[in-house]
Order: C-alpha cells, then sequence, then structure tokens
C-alpha cells in the first residue's frame, strides 16, 4: 500500500475496486469507537454496507450514529467520513441486494435469505482525508 498521500483519483479507483475495508463505528451502548473488518458493496454507482444473514453490531451502532469512518486500506489507506443510511423499502432491498449477489457470483436463490436476514445500509463518503502514517 502506498504511504504517499492519495489522491481523490486514487480514492475514486479504490471505492470502484476494492473490497475489504475497516470501519470505524460508535458503540450504541458504550460510546466509545468500534473498528471491525468488513467488506462494502457497490450498486447502481452506490455504495452499501451488509453482510450474509444474520445479526450485526454494526448495523445496530450505525442505527444509533450513523456518522462513522470509512477506512480503505486495499489499494490505498485512507479514513473516509462517512454517513450511513438504513434502507429498509422492500423494493429497494430487493433491487440492491440482487446487484450485490450478481456482482459477487452469488446464485440467485440466495436472494431471499438475504432480504429476510440481512443488514442493508447506504453509505455517503463525505470527503476524502488521508490516513496517518
Amino acid at each position: 500500500m502506498p504511504k504517499d498521500t492519495p489522491t481523490p483519483d486514487h480514492i475514486r479507483q479504490a471505492l470502484a475496486t476494492d473490497r475489504v475495508i475497516d470501519i470505524t463505528t460508535i458503540g450504541r451502548k458504550s460510546g466509545t469507537p468500534h473498528r471491525i473488518e468488513t467488506w462494502f458493496y457497490r450498486a447502481d454507482g452506490r455504495l452499501f454496507l451488509t453482510g450474509s444473514p444474520g445479526k450485526r453490531d454494526w448495523y445496530a451502532n450505525l442505527v444509533q450514529t450513523p456518522e462513522f469512518l470509512f477506512h480503505l486500506k486495499t489499494s490505498v489507506e485512507a479514513d473516509l467520513p462517512a454517513r450511513a443510511t438504513p434502507i429498509t423499502d422492500p423494493e429497494a432491498r430487493r433491487a440492491i441486494f440482487t446487484a450485490i449477489l450478481a456482482d459477487n457470483g452469488r446464485p440467485a436463490s440466495d436472494l431471499d435469505a438475504w432480504l429476510a436476514g440481512s443488514p442493508l445500509m447506504e453509505v455517503a463518503i463525505e470527503e476524502y482525508a488521508a490516513a496517518p502514517s
């Protein structure tokens, strides 16, 4: 990973190609920062956080406090202030999960399980800030 400050072009490229990131959320009960590794997904030019069906603490944390840090760490290192918005509309969830599963080579037969049990947040990146060296 480059140690130089990434340019906006490098960050845009990473957002278009990378998958593994860290996120730092604020604990809904503790009020302290929690950093975890996860994947992010793209669909229709938008960014999303989700996961295989199951309960996720990060989701509950983001419902409570939607502002978080989106840490690029694969092709570039950058800490990006972001805001999460839950996607709860059934038709929107179906369209987004259909695109995410197709993009990741998952069978369409997985769709119902993901719709029933997977959290889904849209991510809005607020600005580009370089990660500390």
